[in-house]
């Protein structure tokens, strides 16, 4: 019978270490996790059959480990948290494969990009309170008056057309009452039916 020592110490001797303490290998995971932002990539990885390779598969289960908050706080494109959850699923893996389920899931990002900040301030800016229908009446004393009194206020000039904001394109139509006559097309071919008949 051979000694038990023995087989421990050989265990410890096969563990696999870093030798940068896991740096590199930390890096080249948050840059993989990161590039599962892009559905375009997505769409690369299911082309070149790489979610039929069991492997894989395993591979990206483990990396899941990263929307914990110790390693959260690293991610610079949430969104690869995101893809990272429907990787896990067969049938959006399967379906990442075909060109038009690629453009559908990144026109849905971009819209996302586009109306989520507005639609988050909608619900977290503060609303004014209403305000109360009738002040109950108070029995605090006057105010006193100030002893300097203000100069008053100069009244407001227009804005000049420097200042003014520019004009949309609509605004660039003859403004009205101009001395331009408008041409519009019907109106010209009546005009030459009329001088037809009178010629």
């Amino acid at each position: 019978m051979g000694n038990p020592n023995t087989t421990d110490e050989s265990a410890e001797k096969r563990v696999y270490k870093d030798p940068d303490d896991g740096r590199q290998r930390f890096l080249l995971e948050l840059e993989f996790v990161q590039c599962l932002a892009n559905p375009t990539y997505i769409h690369y990885l299911a082309q070149n059959r790489y979610f039929e390779d069991e492997a894989f598969i395993g591979y990206l289960k483990y990396l899941q480990y990263w929307q914990r908050p110790e390693y959260i706080k690293f991610i610079m494109y949430p969104h690869c948290l995101f893809f990272l959850e429907l990787l896990q699923n067969p049938a959006f893996r399967n379906a990442m494969a075909h060109p038009a389920n690629k453009e559908v899931a990144h026109r849905q990002q971009f819209y996302f990009w586009k109306n989520y900040r507005n639609n988050r301030l909608k619900h977290i800016l503060p609303r004014p309170l209403p305000e109360p229908a009738t002040a109950p009446p108070t029995s605090a004393p006057p105010a006193l008056l100030p002893t300097s009194v203000a100069p008053p206020a100069a009244p407001p000039t227009a804005p000049s057309p420097v200042t003014a904001a520019a004009l949309s394109p609509m605004q660039y139509a003859i403004p009205p009452g101009s001395g331009l006559a408008k041409t519009d097309p019907r109106n010209a071919s009546v005009d030459r039916r009329k001088r037809k008949k009178d010629g």
